[in-house]
């Protein structure tokens, strides 16, 4: 299986896996995993004085613990939890899309949880370190459902993924324009995100998002497989129902009221989440639950039980009391569109502000001219900036934005502008890619958080 050599006790078992020698549990095996800032190999000692009963390395070392030597510890972190997924005979649910695998992600662990016992990804352990661990962390004994969320930035990731995981349901939520400086263009992405299609075994179902523009491309590379299609036209097996989506947006938080047509019947929904793309995710979890056995009951509890993931779309209460959209947690240009879209549903002036949005490459500065400038012209008020292309955004947005040279002179200005009696019922929405640090703008400006960035 890992082609090791074993140096030291050939019994040794151990009851967890772990990288990180400073959260060992007594038990664990611990991965001495190589980058190009550090070498696990030189904590392989403390992991052993914290509980370790054996170490995966790729050199031998002088140290009493059991050791398996293999050519490359990711490699074999990878392999290890493809074995133990064989023994797991629960269902596998793979997730992966530009936008909206977590918040999907995140749903299909409450509607299946309804059934039994779930493992979700947990934060952004969706790479090929963080999809290892998780498909270690199935209990068989315990868990019914395993939902994997898989990210990537280059191409034949998410076919290392899946080929881990081996899905028994996999799903792209859509391919739009995110981490465009790994894969080239929007057709590489659509590309590289089918990829997780080919862990399916013969009896695997394919979601497939039948309102992406790649949907025809998508429909005919699983023709071998199980298909179940999800989109806001009738013509896809689960679908929004006549009537449209109706929206309520407050301080005291969201309500989207809808229904879905589904091959199970029409499910109504008041799900405490904004926004039509937040529809459309619920959507595709209705479609992948549904193909790993849930009912619509099941369904309807588990959507409407489940409250805004943090840092997305999450409202939040500033110190002067207007609502604030917590949209913090990433971004790119789809998404950034989506999330004004809900800013527009809010009474009030409504104010953008916006970090940077990351790994677009040579057309960096022209996606943040254009949400910018699709900004103002559907109506929000005022864009407040910071980061490296907010000129780019102030630019497309014109009268009504400002760019920041710091987050602390953004905090200031936010502060000021708040503070005037005609911003009093204003609605803020704060997004930016995970390395713009928004998350900071928001602790300095809400109720609760921390003071200055």
């Amino acid at each position: 299986m890992l082609d090791a050599e074993l140096v030291g006790e050939a019994q040794a078992s151990f009851d967890a896996v772990s990288i990180d020698s400073r959260k060992i549990a007594p038990g664990d095996l611990f991965v001495a995993l190589q980058g190009p800032n550090f070498d696990g190999h030189e904590f392989v000692a403390s992991a052993a004085e914290q509980g370790a009963v054996a170490a995966l390395v790729s050199q031998p070392l002088d140290i009493a613990l059991p050791q398996l030597i293999v050519a490359d510890t990711r490699l074999a972190l990878g392999r290890l939890a493809a074995a133990w997924r064989t023994t797991f005979q629960g269902k596998v649910i793979a997730v992966t899309g530009s936008n909206g695998k977590t918040t999907v992600k995140e749903m299909l662990a409450c509607i299946l949880a309804q059934k039994g016992p779930v493992l979700a990804t947990e934060g952004n352990l969706n790479n090929d370190i963080g999809v290892p661990l998780m498909l270690l962390r199935i209990k068989p004994q315990q868990h019914q459902f395993a939902v994997i969320e898989m990210g990537a930035n280059h191409v034949a990731e998410i076919a290392y993924l899946t080929s881990l995981a081996q899905p028994d349901v996999a799903l792209v939520t859509n391919a739009a324009t995110a981490h465009l400086e790994g894969f080239g263009t929007l057709e590489d992405v659509a590309s590289a995100k089918a990829e997780i299609w080919q862990g399916l075994g013969e009896t695997g179902t394919a979601v497939v998002n039948q309102d992406d523009e790649f949907a025809g491309y998508w429909t005919e590379l699983t023709l071998d497989y199980k298909q179940l299609g999800f989109g806001m036209l009738p013509t896809a097996d689960v679908s929004l129902a006549d009537g449209g989506v109706h929206w309520e947006i407050s301080a005291n938080g969201y309500k989207s009221r809808f229904s879905m047509l589904t091959p199970v019947g029409q499910i109504d929904m008041a799900m405490n989440l904004a926004g039509r793309h937040n529809v459309m995710n619920a959507l595709a979890a209705t479609a992948s639950a549904l193909a790993a056995g849930a009912s619509a009951a099941e369904i309807q509890v588990g959507l409407e039980g489940m409250a805004p993931v943090k840092g997305r779309l999450q409202p939040k209460v500033t110190r002067h009391g207007q609502l604030l959209i917590d949209d913090s947690y990433n971004a790119n240009p789809h998404s950034f569109r989506a999330a004004i879209d809900v800013l527009l549903q809010a009474p009030g002036e409504k104010v953008l502000v916006m970090g940077d949005m990351a790994e677009l490459g040579a057309t960096a500065a022209q996606h943040h001219f254009s949400v910018g400038e699709e900004a103002r012209k559907k109506g929000i008020d005022r864009l407040l900036a910071c980061g490296n292309y907010c000129s780019e955004a102030v630019k497309g947005f014109g009268d009504g934005a400002a760019c920041f040279a710091t987050q602390q002179e953004l905090v200031d200005a936010l502060s000021l502008l708040l503070a005037e009696p005609v911003y009093k019922d204003a609605v803020l929405l704060v997004k930016g890619s995970r390395g713009a640090a928004m998350n900071k703008v928001v602790d300095a400006l809400v109720v609760g958080g921390e003071d200055g960035c």
